[in-house]
């Protein structure tokens, strides 16, 4: 009996020391700086965003619909993927500095919408290759719109801000769409 719990302490004992030890590989505490992090800053970005879901080269598809999608009035259950040119001035044949690739999808029943989970993927000037990352609601018919920053990548890494989104036009009958976007991030 005394050998069987002697047995069992040294086994309680290793196990707790690789426990310990495997712990330290997993996961460990280091400088900001390590990572070349520096103060935060403060970045505004102005562009425009193009979704046309019409024509010979839409930039937005849908891809899924609920049973009771088309006798919604919200659309309510549609899934759409973009690839949406982001550009600085409203006029498409305006300098393109970017995309914006994600998912979209009507997400209410009672008024129109948006949970939007997308990508600003850049491709211009300091921030070429850079991405922030937007996880949220827009309710597109309303004036203007904010949806968190939730992360990014290259110059944007560790960033977090938001995103005002502003109807500049919509053609209802093409279903074509030109947005304001006003971002606010922060980043190292």
């Amino acid at each position: 009996m005394a050998r069987n719990l002697l047995i069992l302490s040294i086994l309680l004992l290793f196990s707790a020391l690789t426990a310990s030890e495997s712990d330290q590989y997993f996961s460990k505490k280091i400088s900001p700086s390590s990572l070349g992090l520096k103060k935060e800053k403060l970045t505004h970005l102005h562009f425009y965003f193009h979704d046309i879901i019409t024509g010979k080269n839409p930039t937005a598809v849908q891809v899924a619909e609920a049973a009771m999608t088309n006798t919604s009035s919200t659309s309510f259950g549609a899934v759409f993927i973009m690839d949406d040119p982001l550009t600085v001035a409203p006029e498409l044949t305006s300098k393109m500095v970017g995309r914006a690739q994600g998912i979209y999808a009507s997400a209410s029943q009672s008024n129109f919408g948006l949970l939007m989970v997308l990508n600003f993927a850049f491709m211009e000037g300091k921030f070429n290759g850079s991405n922030l990352s937007v996880l949220g609601r827009n309710a597109v018919f309303s004036g203007t719109r904010e949806m968190p920053i939730v992360g990014g990548s290259g110059v944007f890494r560790f960033s977090h801000g938001y995103a005002q989104a502003k109807t500049h036009t919509f053609d209802v009958n093409s279903g074509i769409a030109v947005v304001e976007y006003n971002v606010y991030v922060v980043h190292y």
